[in-house]
């Protein structure tokens, strides 16, 4: 990880190296924080961050599901992430605030905790790196399951859901693939471990909907708007495994991974095992439109300055 310059902590910027918790914080110990990663790209016209609203909107959602009371309203949020990001310097980065019950308390019962947030911003390429953005990922279908909303809320972006992710993506990396793919519970395709999917199958979108136990993406909610403007039909419904199998294309969606082609799925080839065209000029339409080069008319860019 590259270093940058301040995190923002509870309303103060702190040196970078500075910013740090006690090792008997609560959240470290339940899995009970709540996070969100954000996206700022460099634009003619400076830094924009994309889609911010959107991300705070979620961030705020996901605590009140947790029942944690996040101690900043959202315009606050908002200005402080603005402020990281500037006194940093940076012309483009990746975003991570998280709230998180700090320490006080080693007991399961979080209501009494005190909630502290915090706001870093840093360089960061692509998670399932950038040459995969044209060459595409092998994949491989986790042995274990997606969580379901009868066990924790997938709609929450709480760092306890993110132990059924780690699981998966070690797995899958350990047996030489780049990235897992989950099942629900039901027996259907849900989601990377941090990513939203795609298929592509005679010219039309379909990806899983939120009852498939899906975090629902803000770049999965960006590609379904783009493509429709693009003319393409695009639904959201339950995916078979072998649906997924003889796909014309299929592409993972994220934050951290933005638009990454799918070319391999339990050894077999998706499509001709080349980045589909589909899955091209949707790239090349988000990054426009990311990076300033193209039309924003759905203002989702947010600019430092």
């Amino acid at each position: 990880m590259e270093k940058a310059k301040k995190i923002w902590m509870d309303g103060k910027l702190v040196d970078w190296d500075d910013a740090k918790v006690h090792v008997l914080t609560h959240s470290l110990h339940y899995g009970s924080a709540i996070f969100e990663g954000i996206r700022c790209y460099k634009t003619p016209n400076g830094p924009a961050i994309f889609r911010l609203n959107d991300h705070i909107k979620r961030f705020f959602n996901s605590a009140k599901i947790y029942f944690m009371p996040i101690p900043y309203t959202q315009q606050e949020i908002y200005n402080a992430i603005k402020q990281t990001v500037k006194v940093n310097g940076l012309q483009e980065c990746y975003i991570r605030p998280i709230s998180y019950y700090g320490y006080g308390e080693v007991k399961l019962d979080s209501l009494q905790s005190k909630v502290d947030v915090a706001i870093a911003a840093f360089p960061f390429v692509s998670f399932l790196g950038k040459k995969n953005q044209e060459k595409g990922v092998r994949c491989k279908i986790s042995s274990w399951i997606r969580i379901t909303s009868i066990i924790l809320p997938p709609q929450a972006k709480a760092s306890g859901n993110y132990a059924n992710s780690l699981l998966a993506d070690i797995e899958a990396r350990k047996a030489g693939y780049d990235e897992a793919i989950f099942e629900n519970i039901n027996g259907y395709i849900a989601e990377g471990p941090g990513e939203n999917i795609f298929v592509v199958r005679d010219g039309k979108l379909i990806t899983p909907a939120p009852s498939a136990g899906i975090l629902c993406g803000i770049v999965r909610d960006s590609v379904m708007k783009i493509a429709r403007d693009m003319g393409y039909e695009v639904t959201e419904r339950d995916i078979p495994r072998e649906e997924l199998f003889i796909a014309d294309e299929a592409f993972f969606t994220g934050t951290a991974a933005e638009i990454t082609p799918i070319v391999e799925v339990d050894n077999r080839t998706i499509g001709n095992g080349k980045r589909g065209p589909i899955t091209g000029k949707i790239q090349k339409k988000f990054f426009g439109i990311v990076r300033g080069e193209d039309s924003d008319h759905h203002n989702w860019l947010d600019f430092v300055r």
